[in-house]
């Protein structure tokens, strides 16, 4: 099954992608979930633009990929959270949120897909959040969740 991918798949491919896949995987995962849309002919156009969209929000090289890292690194990065007993957050920290941090505290801009968070943050205190900046470049951010 021939298909065109609408955001990044880990191990596939990354927007605008034309792939193959197993028709079971296309048919029960990738297009129900918005991941990916089926192939046609005509679909040139429409990958295009998710294409051009995509090079807008990239960064362009392992340069700019390395300032923007050490941007991040040199941060301090506080994040207000509602908590209750013990410093338990009500809910947990969101890649959205973290982004928003960053943007506050005066970093770069970032999209919320290149926030990896290893494991949902639910408690107070400091957190180490990994930045995918660039294929090749990873950066590390101390996120302080405080009391809000």
């Amino acid at each position: 099954m021939k298909l065109i991918l609408n955001q990044e798949v880990t191990g596939l491919g990354a927007p605008g992608d034309v792939v193959e896949v197993k028709d079971g995987y296309g048919r029960n995962y990738l297009v129900p979930r918005g991941f990916a849309q089926l192939w046609t002919k005509g679909a040139d156009k429409q990958i295009a633009t998710i294409r051009r969209a995509r090079e807008v929000r990239e960064v362009r090289d392992t340069a700019q990929a390395t300032e923007i890292s050490s941007q991040l690194a040199s941060l301090t990065v506080r994040l207000p959270a509602r908590s209750g007993e013990g410093g338990r957050l009500f809910g947990s920290v969101t890649a959205a949120d973290v982004v928003e941090a960053v943007s506050k505290a005066g970093g770069p801009k970032l999209d919320r897909r290149l926030v990896v968070l290893p494991h949902p943050i639910k408690s107070l205190g400091q957190h180490t959040v990994t930045v995918k900046v660039h294929p090749e470049v990873e950066a590390t951010l101390t996120l302080e969740v405080v009391k809000g």
